[in-house]
């Protein structure tokens, strides 16, 4: 176990993310004191298997009072196995407190102390004033934020007629290119129990992002990364032929909670959207080849879409707590003059499958924790520098070459008369 072999990495990791290495200190506590409540009911249920086979071999007349030291026994077993299983859901709690240790090369810091990697395409120029991508939805009889709010609230909307289509091109696009990859689709449940909730790390400092039914005891991912990373939960994977790989489709729901004021005109940030999300499940030792691979697929898509993006490398405290690293492609907002967060992808090492129980059987016949890593391969956001990007004078959009056979051929996007 990490923890007790080399704290001080974890502490490091923690000083990267900005987070207490206070904690450290605590479990590394809790789990020697865990470890020496095992040990003393251990000790005691031995003493008690031992002590029965006496009273069982002891004459008639002698096993009344042998009953009562048995009874007395019993008693202590039980308080020491209490005992252990507090001591073991103290440390349990102290550790998930803790994120997955950062990789090495991953920069230190906060949300504005990223490293871009690189810069891809040529930033689009207009010789006109660019329309920003809910005005030319409404020329195009696309986006209805105003139905969505009637019906749903501020955040919610309607995609409509093209914008429709636009969406499930989109996905129908990204699923393609991942059956290419040997992605196996999976249509996932949005509605996830607790434990595994918890088991992939969202229940953390952003557990006010989700939406619970507490009568059901369920949430609503914002992600289909939970429900694909709990799909093997408490199963021993079989990845010597190389990694199993899932696309899952599936709508998502956030709060949004904290983001008052940010993104709010049309679909940038909204409570409901539709994603493609890949999934893998590595060998450790192949994860971060992985993670590159799923990078290079994203980037594919948004090259095949006429976008231009940058590739970062997030800072270790703008990382959830389940990720060791990741990369955001940010997809060029002509409006807003800025590189916006279209996709990203991450390696979350044995983090996931830890506490999921999710192993792989080693050379050794041993079982240890796989790897997991996740990518988003398309969704609703990426409307926005679609429309943005290929927008017309008169409001008009050309469809990128490659998405036009899931349209049907249509080219352009043609504004709707009113």
């Amino acid at each position: 176990m990490l923890l007790r072999e080399n704290p001080e990495l974890i502490k490091r990791s923690q000083e990267l993310r900005g987070e207490s290495t206070a904690l450290v200190d605590a479990a590394v506590e809790a789990d020697a004191a865990r470890r020496t409540a095992i040990a003393v009911f251990e000790s005691l249920r031995a003493e008690q298997n031992a002590f029965g086979k006496q009273v069982a071999q002891a004459p008639k007349v002698a096993k009344a009072a042998l009953l009562s030291e048995a009874q007395e026994l019993a008693a202590r077993v039980k308080a020491a196995s209490q005992a252990a299983n507090d001591a073991d859901s103290e440390f349990i709690e102290v550790v998930q407190r803790i994120g997955n240790v950062v990789i090495d090369g991953v920069p230190g810091g906060g949300e504005d102390d990223y490293v871009v990697l690189k810069e891809v395409g040529d930033l689009p120029a207009f010789g006109f004033e660019p329309r920003d991508h809910l005005e030319i939805g409404e020329l195009l009889d696309a986006i209805d934020m105003q139905r969505g709010a009637k019906v749903s609230g501020a955040r919610f909307h309607y995609l409509k007629g093209i914008g429709a289509r636009l969406e499930l091109a989109l996905m129908t696009m990204g699923l393609d290119r991942a059956l290419a990859a040997g992605f196996t689709p999976l249509i996932t449940p949005t509605l996830v129990r607790p434990e595994i909730m918890q088991g992939t790390g969202f229940l953390g400092a952003h557990s006010d992002e989700i939406y619970y039914l507490p009568d059901d005891e369920l949430y609503l991912t914002g992600t289909s990364e939970v429900a694909l990373a709990g799909y093997h939960a408490d199963e021993i994977l079989d990845l010597s032929s190389g990694p199993t790989r899932y696309a899952g489709w599936s709508t998502c729901y956030r709060r949004e909670a904290g983001s008052g004021g940010k993104d709010t005109r049309g679909i940038i940030r909204v409570h409901q959207f539709n994603k493609l999300e890949m999934f893998s499940f590595a060998l450790p030792d192949d994860a971060e080849a992985e993670h590159e691979r799923l990078l290079t697929w994203q980037e594919e898509m948004l090259q095949s879409l006429g976008l231009a993006y940058r590739v970062i490398d997030v800072a270790a405290g703008d990382l959830g707590s389940s990720a060791a690293r990741k990369y955001d492609i940010e997809a060029w907002v002509p409006t807003q003059g800025a590189y916006r967060e279209l996709t990203s992808t991450s390696n979350c090492t044995t983090f996931q499958a830890r506490r999921l129980d999710i192993r792989h059987r080693t050379d050794g016949g041993k079982t240890a924790p796989v790897a997991t890593l996740n990518g988003t391969l398309a969704t609703t956001r990426w409307i926005v520098a679609i429309l943005e990007t290929h927008q017309q004078a008169d409001g008009a959009v050309v469809v990128p070459e490659a998405l036009r056979g899931y349209l049907g051929g249509v080219e352009v996007l043609e504004p709707v008369a009113r």
